[in-house]
């Protein structure tokens, strides 16, 4: 065998090695998914929506997801995509000052729906004014 053949073949072992794993590592997560999937629990579905378990159908693969208090949506038990867990909260005086950003919005006037306040230096027709002098 030429040495081109051999490493082919090297190269082939190592692709199905890795398509192995990769097929246990889905599985496994499947599995620790399946676990935490049980009535009660907070979940995200595949097209986004937030909700609690209130039942769960093993025969027909139906799960009943209260979305809101009172709306009770009938969703495939293969639509849940994770478990929503808590998440540690951060204090807001745990940030340095330099690494904290603060984004302000303009004020908006909700009855008619135009700013309030006026701020020149994010005004984009200003700059267009500029370059059209120029």
């Amino acid at each position: 065998m030429d040495p081109l053949t051999i490493g082919m073949l090297v190269i082939l072992a190592v692709l199905i090695f890795f398509m192995f794993r990769n097929g246990q590592k889905r599985k496994q997560d499947q599995e620790a998914l399946l676990s935490k999937v049980v009535p009660g629990a907070e979940v995200m579905t595949t097209f986004g929506l937030f909700g609690t378990i209130l039942e769960m159908d093993e025969d027909t693969n139906k799960v009943l997801l209260e979305s809101t208090p009172g709306t009770v949506l009938t969703v495939h038990r293969q639509a849940i995509a994770k478990v929503v867990e808590d998440e540690p909260v951060i204090a807001d005086d745990t940030l340095d000052a330099e690494t904290e950003t603060t984004a302000v919005a303009p004020a908006i006037d909700t009855e008619v729906g135009q700013r309030t306040e006026f701020d020149a230096s994010t005004d984009v027709t200003d700059s267009r004014d500029k370059k059209a002098d120029q």
